[in-house]
């Protein structure tokens, strides 16, 4: 829609063949239905980081058309935006709705002609350009520009079940193997359904493969039926997922910011405090819900008082509110992404325009391209800034159409 918008801008001629009844449907469920738009990191370079050494392909892109030419985009057509935790950008409204809107219109300023519930099955190609696409219904449109917006192969549902890649690799492109990136991820531990809709804020948890680190992080998690979910463990899962299958664990450090010396410090000063109380009602720097469980798994009666707890059994007590151990049994597949990993290889497209170096009329955008980043409004300003690009190459060239 993005390039779409920005080439009927310039004055080209264009046509959006959607497969869908009607556009954006992914959009719509970005952000829980919110709609994350980017995330507030002003410099260029500091942007393209996040995306880890693909980010460098981006550079080009985020220079012409980044995070402040994003806000400013939708703040100039009626969308009033708000920066929360972690620099997400979001608006105002909490609408994802209102971020479509604007794209709709966008592209009926620039006379777009939006095809509906049209499926293309095929781009046939004669020498080295696109020559015309084929639907499903054995229509033809043909053009001078084509540009791939498939999406990757995360939540199928929406649409995005990979033909680009299908597309790209039948004209000698190379693509990266896909894979469902920023999921849940799945647990062994039977504890975890005793566990399910507990929320971990701030909470440090490291993944480890035997004894070496993979990942860590601070934020806020879930527990699920299955496994764990929120933003710090759907960014983790992309490093877990590359490892698997094989002896994976997540450890959970419930309260980061006391070292074991500190923490004991704190549990023996609360302990003394009340020495006749239940132990289940003086760990109160820890969620209710995981209460009993820790003290199971530390061989501590649920009913024992604070003055009969033996030092052995503070210890184990301390060592799983410091290191609380769940085994990995893997990740959910891509009906469960938020993004897929892989894609398009980066070297087979011109950063500056997307337009591939095999195909002198064929461009790519978004998703379908080698490029993820973490949770945050990060992947959708790689839509952002490589749909204008696109937009503006393709509206800048022959203009009889796209």
């Amino acid at each position: 829609m993005m390039a779409a918008g920005r080439a009927g801008e310039l004055g080209a001629r264009v046509l959006l063949i959607e497969k869908n009844a009607r556009p954006g449907l992914k959009l719509l469920i970005t952000g829980h239905g919110r709609c994350n738009i980017t995330n507030n990191t002003v410099s260029c370079r500091d942007m393209a980081s996040m995306y880890g050494k693909n980010g460098r392909f981006l550079l080009s892109a985020f220079s012409r058309f980044g995070v402040k030419e994003t806000i400013d985009f939708f703040e100039s057509r009626g969308v009033k935006t708000k920066v929360e935790e972690d620099n997400r950008v979001l608006t105002e409204s909490d609408r994802a709705q209102d971020v479509l809107d604007v794209l709709i219109r966008y592209m009926k300023e620039g006379r777009v002609d939006v095809r509906l519930n049209a499926e293309v099955r095929r781009m046939v190609r004669r020498g080295n350009r696109i020559e015309k696409v084929v639907l499903a219904t054995g229509e033809e449109a043909a053009a001078d520009r084509f540009v791939v917006s498939t999406g990757g192969k995360s939540y199928p549902a929406t649409g995005s079940t990979g033909d680009g890649y299908e597309w790209a690799r039948a004209f000698g492109h190379t693509v990266v193997v896909p894979s469902p990136s920023l999921t849940p991820i799945l647990l062994k531990d039977k504890i975890v359904k005793e566990l399910e809709g507990l929320s971990l804020r701030g909470v440090r948890i490291s993944a480890y493969k035997d004894d070496k680190k993979l990942t860590s992080g601070v934020g806020d998690a879930i527990f699920t039926a299955i496994g764990m979910s929120g933003p710090l463990i759907i960014n983790m899962s992309k490093a877990v997922g590359k490892e698997l299958p094989g002896n994976v664990a997540l450890k959970i450090d419930l309260v980061p910011e006391l070292d074991f010396t500190a923490l004991d410090a704190r549990v023996l000063a609360d302990f003394q405090e009340g020495a006749n109380r239940l132990v289940k009602n003086s760990l109160n720097m820890v969620g209710q819900k995981i209460i009993p469980v820790i003290m199971r798994l530390a061989g501590i009666d649920i009913e024992k008082k604070v003055n009969n707890v033996t030092k052995e059994e503070r210890k184990r007590l301390l060592r799983l509110l410091k290191e609380f151990t769940l085994q990995v049994a893997g990740l959910p597949g891509f009906d469960k992404a938020v993004i897929t990993a892989g894609g398009i290889a980066l070297d087979e497209v011109d950063s500056k325009t997307m337009r591939s170096k095999l195909i002198e009329n064929l461009y790519f955008v978004g998703e379908v391209l080698d490029l993820d980043g973490p949770t945050g409004g990060y992947n959708l300003q790689v839509c952002w800034s490589t749909g204008y690009v696109v937009g503006e190459a393709a509206g800048k060239g022959e203009q009889k159409g796209v």
